[in-house]
Parts: C-alpha cells; structure tokens; sequence
C-alpha cells in the first residue's frame, strides 16, 4: 500500500538524490533537511516535514531548471507537484 504520504516521501528522495547529483555541496542544507524529514517521517509516520521541504525543494528544482533545462528532469517535478498537491 502506497498512501500519498509515502508517496512524498518517495518524491523527497528522488529530490534529495538530484540535489546530490547536480552538485552536493552547494546544496547540502536542502539535502540534510530532505534526509531528516524522510528518516523522520520514517519513524514517526508524520508527513508535516515532507510537505514543507518539499515545496522548497520544488522551488528550488524550478529555478534550477529555467537555467539550466538538462540538470533536471521532468519527472522529479512531476512527482514532487503531483505529491504536494
């Protein structure tokens, strides 16, 4: 069973890993907030965490994307906007 929570918690991960992936060190707030959120949300099963850093997160893949369209892909959007909606 895959609850829309979980679902969030999934999409946090994909954007927690992209943020690794176009460049940790410049987004290692972002990263560690992502991480405790799931590991949190894990534990606890309280999504509040997921939803506030993953509009944050949202935010700032879109930014990162009107610059620099290839560096992020569509589908880590789609499920964090899919997710928080």
């Amino acid at each position: 069973m895959n609850t829309k929570s979980e679902k969030l918690r999934d999409a946090c991960e994909l954007a927690s890993q992209t943020f690794r992936k176009i460049d940790k060190s410049n987004f290692e707030e972002i990263i560690s907030k992502l991480d405790f959120c799931i590991g949190s949300f894990n534990f606890d099963r309280n999504p509040a965490g997921l939803f506030e850093y993953g509009y944050k997160a949202l935010g700032m893949l879109k930014e990162i994307k009107k610059k620099n369209p290839k560096k992020i892909s569509k589908a880590v959007i789609t499920s964090l906007e899919e997710s928080l909606a």
